[in-house]
């Protein structure tokens, strides 16, 4: 079940609110700490057919109640006398506020600073509290900070357990509460009404994330990373299982340690997983085994889980090399418009030596600068590329300009990239933010440049992607209609 929180502060918005909520949630939390003057509580909570909760919360909770703890204990007696479906209490007022008619009891634990690596002395405390329900929230910036919350859902024969995680790994979190069994999860009614930085509103839990759809035997393809690219892959890929009718669904994932990576990676039954553009250099310890391009460059953005391991993968330099030759142009299918090209590579990282090693293949004349200069030498010599300083860049005209930096800035700032630089006779492909144009190719196809749509790449990538994972081809129509959406 999906919770929806509301935090009104005029009695009279609080049934509209309620009521707008209502319509898109199973249940609706009622928190009462923003109200600016006490509420008739029999008037609000009258006349709804949905489950509602009640909290009143503490600012060092994460709530807004600014009266003293006299009142805001009087408020929340108030409220359970007009019979609420639950009302949450913190685990130290919990004996002070006896059970009263059918009102369940939600005993909450909140930590806003850090996460802990065990909930059992909480769930055990709760339990001696006469709880319903237990609540734990805390930060869950990584899969090993939500890891306790998700395993305190999973225990059998205890009191159920809802968890919030606050911060990326929330969603995630969220997610696979669905799939094992979590009372309900919270989602915000629409942006600007998020509890926390990150949460997801109902309608992209239910539009992106498939949510309605994930079940105990749901098998779960991770996506690690959090940014405008992955919840697009995300999009495109449930739409196209769900079209499949196959019941398996995109987690996206934020990756803190390896010490137990693999191994919770393997209880959630995760075999697959394709990564950022940015993480495929981070990522890449976590293979066993490593297909030859995804050495060579040091990068990889496609893992699959096989008996004798994770396998590693390479896919973007392959997408990346096929636009880029179809836009030069092709005389015949057995030319290579890169050979005895120049063409400059910027960037140092995973991406940019993927880069740089799939242009060598083709027969490109390579140069490789970047806003670190120690790092793009020793990129050069790797390769047996000619190293151009940063400095110097707008000295030296190119055939083609590979950006291949995730995080490059343009401007006339030290370590920012000049557009000026660019001209007519040049060819621009920028590879790290797919599918959608960066800044760079916006000042490219501005300044008349022949420019690679990243949106092309991104299609044969994301092809190529799905069908090693799922084993079947990617319906081009969702692809077109959701790339089409995001336009």
């Amino acid at each position: 079940m999906i919770c929806i929180s509301v935090t009104p502060e005029s009695r009279k918005l609080a049934k509209v609110d309620i009521l707008n909520a209502s319509r898109q949630a199973d249940m609706v939390e009622l928190c009462l700490d923003h109200l600016v003057k006490p509420p008739d509580m029999k008037d609000i909570l009258e006349g709804f057919d949905k489950p509602i909760i009640v909290s009143c919360r503490r600012k060092e909770d994460g709530g807004q109640y600014g009266g003293t703890e006299e009142q805001r204990m009087t408020l929340i007696r108030e409220a359970i006398v007009q019979g609420p479906a639950y009302v949450e209490l913190e685990m130290d007022v919990g004996l002070d506020v006896p059970r009263f008619g059918s009102t369940k009891r939600v005993i909450s634990y909140t930590r806003t600073d850090k996460p802990l690596g065990n909930v059992d002395d909480i769930i055990l405390q709760a339990n001696n509290l006469n709880a319903d329900i237990i609540k734990i929230t805390w930060p869950t910036p990584t899969l090993d900070a939500a890891w306790p919350l998700l395993t305190a859902v999973t225990k059998k024969g205890t009191i159920p357990v809802v968890g919030m995680g606050l911060g990326r790994a929330g969603l995630t979190f969220s997610l696979l509460g669905r799939k094992y069994g979590s009372p309900w999860i919270y989602a915000a009614l629409e942006k600007g009404m998020e509890g926390y930085d990150g949460q997801p509103t109902v309608s992209e839990l239910n539009e992106i994330y498939s949510f309605s759809d994930i079940g105990p035997k749901t098998v779960f393809i991770g996506i690690v990373g959090f940014g405008e690219s992955e919840t697009t892959t995300i999009q495109i890929f449930n739409a196209a299982l769900k079209n499949l009718g196959l019941n398996a669904r995109c987690l996206p994932l934020a990756i803190g340690k390896f010490d137990n990576l693999s191994k919770m990676l393997d209880i959630l039954k995760i075999k697959s997983m394709l990564t950022s553009r940015s993480l495929g250099e981070f990522i890449l310890p976590l293979s066993n085994k490593r297909e030859e391009y995804a050495e060579s460059g040091q990068y990889c953005d496609l893992l699959l889980r096989r008996d004798d391991g994770w396998h590693a993968y390479n896919s973007i330099w392959r997408s990346a090399i096929k636009a880029l030759e179809d836009t030069i142009g092709k005389s015949s299918p057995d030319d290579r418009p890169l050979d005895r090209r120049n063409v400059l590579v910027i960037g140092s990282g995973g991406l940019a030596q993927t880069m740089v090693a799939g242009i060598n293949r083709r027969k490109g004349v390579v140069s490789v600068s970047a806003r670190d200069d120690a790092a793009a030498t020793k990129l050069s010599k790797q390769f047996d590329a000619r190293f151009l300083p940063f400095t110097s860049l707008y000295d030296t005209l190119v055939d083609i300009v590979v950006f291949a930096d995730p995080q490059m800035k343009t401007g006339h700032l030290r370590g920012q990239f000049n557009p000026s630089y660019l001209r007519e006779s040049m060819t621009v492909i920028d590879v790290g933010t797919m599918p959608q144009d960066s800044y760079l190719i916006t000042e490219a196809r501005n300044r008349g440049c022949k420019v690679v749509e990243p949106s092309e790449v991104y299609r044969d990538q994301i092809a190529v992607q799905f069908k090693s994972i799922v084993g079947k081809e990617l319906d081009s129509g969702i692809v077109n209609e959701i790339l089409s959406a995001g336009e």
